[in-house]
């Protein structure tokens, strides 16, 4: 489970230095979470979910800022469709439904989320959304933030939307690891009802 010495990795400097460290420290607990999420999610949606580690393998001087794996039906990438993600910045743990990077039929998802958004109304009261996934930024789950997000996500094309919980680096949680990863898997599992709609388009 992720702990407070998880967040410090993004202090180190260098590219291959900071590599190092988030595949020593974060990664094997992308997959320690990521692994038992896809077998909930294949067992929920009875088909195989596949989990996708970043590797950053484009960077050549810059050091990641934040970090992330994806929990995906597609087999050999994520981006092309809405998928889950668990990543970390130096301020928080994010558990996220993720619409990003201009997906297929991201306009019939924006157009079938807006003619059900009653049901975000189910969602845990600490909800918070991301509008673009390179930042750190999020905003809270209200009504108006959430139509301003997906009438965004049907009309601009480079729009992001993500929707989860996140764990701030200093939350008690960490000191209890079994809870934390209780609160990220109900985290999951309260998104279910949303994935399922994007389902349908």
């Amino acid at each position: 489970m992720f702990n407070e010495k998880s967040f410090t990795v993004f202090t180190i400097p260098g590219l291959e230095a900071r590599m190092a460290a988030i595949r020593s420290e974060i990664q094997p607990v992308f997959t320690a979470i990521g692994n038992p999420t896809c077998e909930m999610l294949a067992q929920h949606f009875k088909h195989p979910f596949y989990l996708h580690i970043a590797q950053h393998r484009r960077r050549t001087v810059h050091p990641p800022e934040n970090t992330w794996a994806a929990m995906s039906e597609g087999k050999r990438g994520y981006k092309m469709s809405a998928h889950f993600q668990i990543g970390i910045w130096p301020e928080y743990v994010f558990m996220w439904l993720s619409i990003i990077d201009q997906p297929k039929r991201q306009k019939e998802m924006a157009a079938i989320l807006l003619k059900n958004t009653a049901i975000f109304d189910r969602l845990p009261a600490d909800t918070v959304m991301s509008l673009d996934h390179t930042k750190e930024k999020t905003v809270p789950l209200t009504q108006a933030n959430l139509e301003h997000a997906l009438l965004r996500l049907s009309t601009v094309k480079k729009a992001e939307f993500q929707i989860g919980r996140i764990i701030k680096n200093k939350d008690e949680l960490w000191h209890h690891p079994a809870k934390a990863a209780q609160y990220i898997e109900e985290t999951y599992k309260e998104l279910l009802p949303l994935y399922a709609l994007l389902q349908d388009v």
